[in-house]
Formats: structure tokens, C-alpha cells, sequence
């Protein structure tokens, strides 16, 4: 031992380990049904670190007994890894449910597979080294070399050299610096906590509204001290909502990658050439308006293949290639996320979506449609193009999910479809379920919250624009056309008598396109307000979406500008002529 003299090894021993994760991971059918791919995970897996994957087949049956929609293999995969168990879990999170996942941390493992290929650095790097074993290697080393015995600081750092070339970088060449994981830092929290904590920073925007109300009937400017004070607060308290709130904030990406196995498995069963482009999959959104996209997207997917779409003799026919185009596109405008499906098929078939209604009893044979309204046709329960019943159409249901889960969402679903070129659904949504931005108005009394996103302009309305049709309805004349209007104190039972001539008029539309003209006493301003559930804290009233909080302490509650516009319309449409009054009718029983 006296004829080698060892300097220290610089090492850096702050550097995490490489850890091993053991995960088992076995589909359940309903995972499949839903549009996942086993694959796609495995993927994201593999981009935590190094990755090695074993299938087990033993549950695979012989081809006969084989059920196509049934899930068979496991896989157990072998992670090795800088992360937390938590980021591994963020992996399966949208499907937790309908797998079974097992994950596990083998650390010896991890120490002997971080040491494979390079024994001396894993001696050298440990807490604990067998040193005579290190000295024993390094004699070797010099007894191979030809040349005669170097001197004492020579043969240190031929030595030396050996033992830490052959050790591997304990981080990839990009990592950063002080032995930090390239990986973020995340944590796993509850989503009740979650929730929690939205629901507090609403109650402390409607705090710092109140605050701002006092200050105004105490008399105190913005100016003042005080003034100066509740507008700092207002900007904190906007900061902390919008942090808040893009906490619950997730990528689109999530529901975008269980497309494509939908797609191919529509494609194979209609027997049509199916090309899925997807973009704009980092477009955030809440977590759960998320989890409630994946149902109203996947009938639509279906829906583009099978009706949109043609066969590849037709497209060919055509002049168009054999393959056929599905494109979803998700974006933010205007405050709310748009995600667009749309084909490069026939487009609909107006004249076989008319019959088929009339056929159905839906509209009668003489009605004139315009084409806007007969492609909302096919939005009504139960209606169907498809000749035979099959895995994919004609089962009844169809659109009307789709139209009845948007709405649901607070959002509207627009066609756009042009005969020979294709077709395009377009569906609007809110970022957020607990936020609204809307316009403060009040009738009778009374304060009301109407949705931004419904409101198309309001006007003052003169009295030559105005027309009685029956003993209560009334239409406006706007833009050289007629649109009914109705009165929203008396439509919500605030007053008995409508107004005549005053008030403002606001032109809102609904999901399926109709417009209707909502009188209201006066306009207050716009805000953005907390949305409080009425069903879950009262009961459903018919008309009203939801309530708030106001500034003042007082409760407003939030229109339901679809059943506003139907009411309007189906009045409209049951009115007799005007020698015949018709009865009143309650919001309930039209809505």
C-alpha cells in the first residue's frame, strides 16, 4: 500500500441517486372504450427517464375466443428516474380509474442497476468502498503496462483515471447546474382541497366587492386613502383568483390522444381510409370542463367518420383523395375555449335531413327552413340519417348528447356545412366552471347577471319598432327582420305587467342559433362574478342558471338565456292570430 498514494476523488455527493420504480399496469376494458391507448402511455412513461417494459400475454386467449373489446395484457414496467412517485401518477391520472396500477420503489435495485458497466465509480461514489479492492484493480492496471515503472505521481494518476472515465454521467449533458433534476418540482394534491381553496378566493372576491361597495355609500372617492387601498386589493385579489384558478388549468392534451384509436377503430368498421389531425393540444382549460369533453368529442369523431365522410370510391368519384380528412383543433378566443371538428366529407345532406324529420314527425311537410335551421335538425332526440341500426349510428342517440352535454357545460356547438367540401362543428366553452364574466342589469326591482357570451348588442328600443303579435307577445324590428322579445320581470313573475316602451333592449342568442330580445329595466355595468349553484343550495328554477353575490351583500341570480330564448320563440311559434287571444302560459310549462 505504500507504493500508491490515493488523492480524493471529487464527487458530487448532493446529487439525488437515480431511482428505480416498479409499475404494474393493467387496462381494464372501459379504458379502451373511452378512446385511451395503452401506448400512448407507456410513451409518456418512457420520457421520465430510462425505461425497460415486459407483456404479460398468459391472460391472451387462442384467436377464437378472442373479445376485440376486451383488455388482456399487463405490463410491467421498470423505471429509473429522478422523480417522484406523484409524477409517475400524473401519467395515468385521466385513467386511474379504469386500470389497476401498481407503483412501488426498489432502491437496492436502483443502486445496482446505476452501477452497471461501471463498477469502479460506483465504489468511488458510495458512502462506503472497499478500498483494498480499488487498490487491487489499479496494481492490474499498471502490471499490463510495458513500459517500466512510472514514478510515484505518475502511476497516482494512471490510476486514478480509469476508475472515473469509465463512470457515466449521473445526469444528462443538459441538466442544470448544482445537480438539479431537469424534471419540474411537483406535488400531488387532493382535488377536494383544490376545490377548497377556488371556493375560499371566490368568497374573497366577493369580500373586496363588498369593501368597494361601503366605500361608495360611505362617500369616499378613489382618490382617498382608502380608495387607493381597495384598488391595491382588487388587483391582489385578481392575481390570486387567476393563480388559483390555472392551478385546475390542464392542456387539452389529455382527451386529444385517446382520438386516435377512436378514429381507427371507426375507420375499420365502416371501412373507410381515415386521416386524424389534431392541433392546438396545449390549449389549458379547467380540469373539469376537461372530464366532461371526452363524451361530446368522441360522438363527434364518430359522427365525422360515419355521415361525414364518404367512401373512398365516392371521394375518388369526386375527384378527392381516398383518404379522408378529421381534423380537431382546439384555441382560446375571446375568453373561452373553442375546439373545432371538422371533415373534408360530402357535408350534410339537406334535402335526406329534411325528410327524414318530416318522416319523424318532427316538422311538418310544408315548413320552410332555412339552411341554418334544417342542419340543427339533426341536434333533436332520437334523430338519425342511418339506415340500419349498427355499433356506430342509428341507436338514438346521437347529437341531442352532444348538444345537451355542451350546454350543460355553459358553452354552444355551431355547424358550418358546405354541400361537397365538408362540414364543421364548432363548440364554444367557458375556461372555467366557477367564474362568469357578465353584464348587471336589473328588472322590477330585482338584480340580474345575463352572460356575457350570449349578448350580441343592446339598443334602446323606440316605440315605432315595436309590434303586439296576440294579447302579450311582442316582436322587435331589428336589422330588417323580426325577433321576438320578451320581458324579463314579467317572465320571471316580478311583475304583472310588462313594460311598454322603456326599459333596454339586449339582443343575446342561444346554443341553437335563435335570437331573442330580452327587456330590462336598466344596465348596471359588467363584471366578472363567482357562479354559486342554485339547484344544490335551493332547487332548480326553470329560467335561472345559477346565482351570485353581490357587492352589496345581496343575492343576484344568473339567466339561463336558452330557455329566455326558447320560451320566446316557442311563444311566438303557438301564438294564434291575434283575433283568437292566446292563454298565458308560465315559464315552466314552455320551458
Amino acid at each position: 500500500m505504500d507504493d500508491f498514494d490515493f488523492e480524493p476523488v471529487a464527487v458530487a455527493p448532493e446529487a439525488p441517486a437515480a431511482r428505480l420504480w416498479k409499475i404494474r399496469f393493467k387496462p381494464r376494458a372501459e379504458l379502451y372504450a373511452k378512446g385511451n391507448e395503452a401506448g400512448l402511455l407507456l410513451r409518456e412513461v418512457g420520457r421520465l427517464g430510462e425505461m425497460t417494459v415486459e407483456v404479460d400475454r398468459t391472460a391472451l386467449p387462442d384467436l377464437s375466443d378472442l373479445d376485440s373489446e376486451a383488455a388482456y395484457l399487463t405490463w410491467t414496467i421498470s423505471l429509473i428516474a429522478n422523480c417522484e412517485e406523484s409524477a409517475i401518477r400524473d401519467v395515468f391520472d385521466f385513467v386511474e380509474d379504469e386500470c389497476e396500477l401498481e407503483i412501488s420503489e426498489a432502491a437496492s435495485e436502483a443502486a445496482s442497476k446505476a452501477a452497471d458497466g461501471a463498477p469502479a465509480s460506483a465504489a468511488v461514489a458510495a458512502p462506503e468502498f472497499d478500498v483494498m479492492a480499488l487498490i487491487g484493480k489499479a496494481q492490474e492496471a499498471l502490471r499490463q503496462e510495458e513500459q517500466p515503472p512510472a514514478p510515484r505521481q505518475s502511476a497516482q494518476r494512471q490510476a486514478a483515471p480509469p476508475a472515473i472515465q469509465a463512470a457515466p454521467p449521473p445526469f444528462p449533458a443538459d441538466a442544470p447546474a448544482g445537480g438539479e433534476p431537469a424534471i419540474g418540482a411537483t406535488i400531488r394534491v387532493d382535488l377536494d382541497r383544490v376545490d377548497r381553496l377556488i371556493d375560499l378566493v371566490g368568497e374573497l372576491v366577493i369580500t373586496e366587492a363588498m369593501l368597494y361597495q361601503r366605500s361608495i355609500e360611505a362617500g369616499l372617492t378613489r382618490a382617498s386613502a382608502v380608495g387607493i387601498a381597495l384598488e391595491e386589493l382588487e388587483r391582489l385579489t385578481h392575481e390570486i383568483q387567476d393563480g388559483v384558478m390555472a392551478i385546475r388549468a390542464q392542456p387539452v392534451r389529455s382527451v386529444f390522444q385517446r382520438m386516435p384509436r377512436l378514429v381507427r377503430q371507426v375507420a375499420a368498421q365502416t371501412g373507410k381510409q381515415v386521416r386524424l389531425l389534431t392541433e392546438g393540444e396545449g390549449t389549458e382549460v379547467d380540469k373539469t370542463v376537461i372530464e366532461r369533453l371526452a363524451d361530446p368529442l368522441t360522438h363527434m369523431i364518430r359522427n365525422a367518420i360515419d355521415h361525414g365522410l364518404e367512401s373512398s370510391e365516392q371521394r375518388l368519384a369526386a375527384g378527392k383523395p381516398a383518404e379522408g380528412t378529421v381534423r380537431l383543433h382546439a384555441l382560446h378566443r375571446s375568453g373561452r375555449i373553442v375546439i373545432e371538428v371538422a371533415d373534408d366529407g360530402g357535408g350534410i345532406n339537406r334535402a335526406r335531413v329534411r325528410d327524414k324529420a318530416i318522416q319523424n314527425g318532427l316538422i311538418a311537410a310544408d315548413a320552410q327552413l332555412s339552411d341554418e335551421e334544417t342542419d340543427n335538425l339533426i341536434f333533436l332526440p332520437g334523430f338519425s340519417t342511418a339506415d340500419a341500426i349498427s355499433d356506430i349510428s342509428g341507436r338514438g342517440v346521437g347529437m341531442d348528447v352532444v348538444r345537451r352535454s355542451v350546454q350543460a357545460l355553459g358553452g354552444r356547438i355551431v355547424i358550418a356545412s358546405k354541400p361537397g367540401l365538408g362540414s364543421t362543428f364548432t363548440l364554444s366553452l367557458p375556461l372555467t366552471l366557477a367564474v362568469l364574466d357578465g353584464m348587471v342589469v336589473t328588472a322590477a326591482g330585482h338584480t340580474l347577471i345575463i352572460p356575457l357570451g350570449a349578448i350580441l348588442e343592446t339598443l334602446q328600443p323606440r316605440a315605432a319598432s315595436m309590434h303586439a303579435l296576440g294579447r302579450d307577445l311582442k316582436l322587435i324590428f331589428m336589422r330588417g327582420s323580426y325577433v321576438p322579445l320578451a320581458d324579463v320581470g314579467a317572465v320571471l313573475g316580478f311583475r304583472s305587467q310588462p313594460l311598454q316602451n322603456d326599459g333596454v333592449a339586449v339582443l343575446v342568442e342561444g346554443e341553437g342559433g335563435e335570437r331573442s330580445v330580452l327587456l330590462v329595466d336598466a344596465i348596471l355595468g359588467q363584471r366578472q362574478v363567482v357562479i354559486k349553484s342554485l339547484e344544490a343550495n335551493y332547487r332548480a328554477v326553470p329560467g335561472i342558471a345559477g346565482a351570485t353575490v353581490m357587492g352589496d351583500g345581496r343575492v343576484a341570480l344568473i339567466l339561463d338565456v336558452d330557455v329566455m330564448v326558447n320560451r320566446a320563440n316557442c311563444a311566438i311559434g303557438e301564438t294564434p292570430m291575434p283575433d283568437a287571444p292566446a292563454p298565458e302560459r308560465t315559464l315552466a310549462e314552455v320551458s
